[in-house]
C-alpha cells in the first residue's frame, strides 16, 4: 500500500499540478508540451482502485498544434491546392526520417529484419482502411500511375498471348487523368486494343447524367459486338474535379458484361469514402500522399481475391519476380522505401482528430463547399458541380473578364497568382460551346481544403481575383 501511495504522489499529483502549465515534461517514455491551449493531457495508469476518478481526457488536436504540424509550409502562400501533391505533417515526416536512419545505420539488418515486416504492417493498415477482405489483396506501390501500369501491362500480355482479340476495348471517361490515358495508349491501344472514351458535360448537374452517358456508350458497343475487357473509372476526376458515382458505374459495368472494373482513386483515401465491399470493383488504387498525410510517394493497388494475381507483376522486375505482386512490390531494387512504412504513423495522426479520418473528410467537405460558395458569390459565378459531387475539392467559376481562352492562359494565370499574390491554385480552362455568349465562364479554379487551411487563405484568393478585375487585367493583354 505504501508503495502505491508513493507512486501516486510521484506521478499523478505532479501531472495534475502541471496540467495547466506551459512547460515540457521530460519522461523516459514520453516528451511533450502541455499548455492552456492544449487539449493533450497525460495521466499514467494508477492501479489503486480507491483513488478519485481522473478527469475526462480530451485528446483531440488543437488548431495551434495543427499549425505546428505544418509549420514547414511557406507562410506567405495561400496553399489551397492540396489535391496536386498532398501534405505530410511533422510527426509523420519524423517517422519517415527514423526509418531512413534505420536503413542508413545498418542496411543489411534493415533489409532482412525490418522492411518486409514494416510493409506488411502498412498493407494490413490499408486493408482495414478500405474494408478489403484479405491482406493478400493489397500491394504497396509508389503511386497510382504505377498501379495503372501494372494492370494495363497484364492486358498487354493478354493481347500478345492471344487471350484478347484485336479490337477488344477499354472504356474510360473523358476526364480521365492524363497519365492514365497515356498508359492506355502505351499498353492497351498499342497492343491492338480499342479505346472507348465517354464524354460528359462540365459543369455537371447531377451524377445521373454521367451514369446515363456511360450506360449508353456500353450499350452501343455491345450492340456492335465489341467486347469490353476493362472499365477504368475515376473515383474523383482530377481536372475538372468531380466525385463520380463509382458504385453505380460498377453496377452498370456488371449489367453490361464488362470483364473487369478498375477504379482510379488517386484522390480516394482520405478524401472520400472507400469501401471495397460496397464499391465491388476488381481493382482499386489510391495515393496515400495526397489526402492521407503520407510523404511522397506511396500508394496501394487493391486486387479482388477472385482476380488471378499470378498474372500481375510489378513493371520493375527484380529478385522477387513470380512470388506475387505484393511481394514483388516490396523490393524493386535499392531505393528509399520509408514512405511505404509510415502508413501506420499517418493513421496515428488522423486519430488525433475528432472522428479520425472520417471526421476530417466531413469537415474538409463542408469547409470547401462553404468557401467555394463564398468565392462564387464574390465573383458572380457558379460552382462546377452540386455540393454532393464535391469531395475535399471544388470547382469555382472565375470572372469571364479575365479572358482565359486556352490551357496556356490558364497555366499563365496560375503562375501569376503564385508569383504576384502568393496564391497556389490550379486553373482549368473550359472551352465554351458554340451557342454560348462571349461572357460565358471559361476558367474554373480547383479549390482544395485540408486541415491546415484557414479562412484567410480563401479570402486572399478572392481579393487577388477582385484586384485583377479592378485593374482591368485580361490574359490577352497582361500575360
Amino acid at each position: 500500500m505504501a508503495c502505491r501511495i508513493i507512486m501516486f504522489y510521484r506521478y499523478y499529483v505532479p501531472h495534475l499540478f502541471l496540467r495547466h502549465q506551459n512547460i515540457q515534461i521530460l519522461n523516459p517514455k514520453l516528451s511533450f508540451h502541455l499548455s492552456k491551449a492544449s487539449s493533450y493531457h497525460y495521466y499514467p495508469t494508477v492501479t489503486q482502485t480507491n483513488f478519485p476518478i481522473k478527469p475526462k481526457l480530451s485528446s483531440f488536436i488543437t488548431d495551434s498544434e495543427i499549425q505546428t504540424e505544418f509549420s514547414h509550409h511557406d507562410p506567405g502562400v495561400a496553399r489551397i491546392n492540396n489535391g496536386s501533391f498532398g501534405c505530410s505533417p511533422a510527426s509523420v515526416t519524423s517517422a519517415l526520417q527514423q526509418w531512413q536512419l534505420n536503413w542508413l545505420r545498418q542496411p543489411d539488418r534493415f533489409y532482412f529484419n525490418e522492411l518486409h515486416k514494416g510493409i506488411l504492417k502498412s498493407r494490413n493498415t490499408v486493408k482495414d482502411l478500405i474494408n478489403a477482405e484479405d491482406v493478400d489483396e493489397i500491394s504497396i506501390v509508389d503511386n497510382a500511375t504505377t498501379a495503372v501500369a501494372i494492370v494495363l501491362h497484364q492486358m498487354q500480355w493478354a493481347f500478345s498471348e492471344g487471350r484478347f482479340k484485336k479490337g477488344d476495348a477499354v472504356i474510360t471517361l473523358q476526364y480521365a487523368y492524363g497519365a492514365v490515358k497515356n498508359s492506355i495508349k502505351a499498353y492497351f491501344e498499342r497492343a491492338g486494343g480499342y479505346v472507348i472514351e465517354v464524354p460528359f458535360q462540365f459543369p455537371v448537374n447531377s451524377s445521373e447524367e454521367i451514369v446515363n452517358e456511360f450506360r449508353m456508350a456500353l450499350v452501343k458497343e455491345k450492340a456492335s459486338g465489341r467486347r469490353v475487357r476493362l472499365a477504368l473509372i475515376d473515383h474523383v476526376t482530377s481536372m475538372p474535379s468531380v466525385l463520380l458515382p463509382v458504385k453505380k458505374l460498377v453496377e452498370v459495368c456488371r449489367e453490361e458484361g464488362v470483364d473487369q472494373v478498375f477504379i482510379d482513386g488517386a484522390h480516394g483515401v482520405g478524401c472520400v469514402d472507400v469501401d471495397m465491399q460496397e464499391i465491388g470493383a476488381d481493382f482499386y488504387t489510391s495515393n496515400l500522399h495526397k489526402w492521407f498525410f503520407c510523404p511522397a510517394s506511396v500508394a496501394f493497388l487493391y486486387c479482388r481475391k477472385s482476380v488471378t494475381h499470378s498474372e500481375l507483376h510489378h513493371p520493375m522486375v527484380s529478385h522477387d519476380y513470380g512470388k506475387g505482386l505484393a511481394i514483388e512490390s516490396c523490393w524493386i531494387g535499392t531505393r528509399d522505401y520509408s514512405p511505404s512504412l509510415v502508413v501506420p504513423s499517418a493513421v496515428e495522426f488522423t486519430n488525433r482528430f475528432e472522428g479520425g479520418i472520417d471526421g476530417i473528410k466531413r469537415r474538409n467537405h463542408d469547409a470547401v463547399v462553404e468557401m467555394g460558395q463564398m468565392l462564387a458569390k464574390a465573383w458572380g459565378t457558379n460552382l462546377g458541380s452540386p455540393p454532393d459531387m464535391c469531395p475535399s475539392m471544388i470547382m469555382v467559376g472565375m470572372p469571364a473578364c479575365l479572358g482565359v481562352s486556352s490551357d496556356d492562359d490558364a497555366l499563365k494565370l496560375r503562375t501569376h497568382l503564385r508569383e504576384k499574390f502568393g496564391v497556389e491554385v490550379p486553373i482549368y480552362y473550359r472551352m465554351p460551346k458554340h451557342e454560348e455568349v462571349a461572357t460565358a465562364t471559361t476558367a474554373y479554379a480547383r479549390v482544395s481544403h485540408q486541415v491546415y487551411n484557414k479562412v484567410d487563405d480563401y479570402y486572399k484568393f478572392r481579393d487577388a481575383i477582385n484586384q485583377l478585375v479592378c485593374d482591368g487585367f485580361t490574359c490577352a493583354r497582361s500575360l
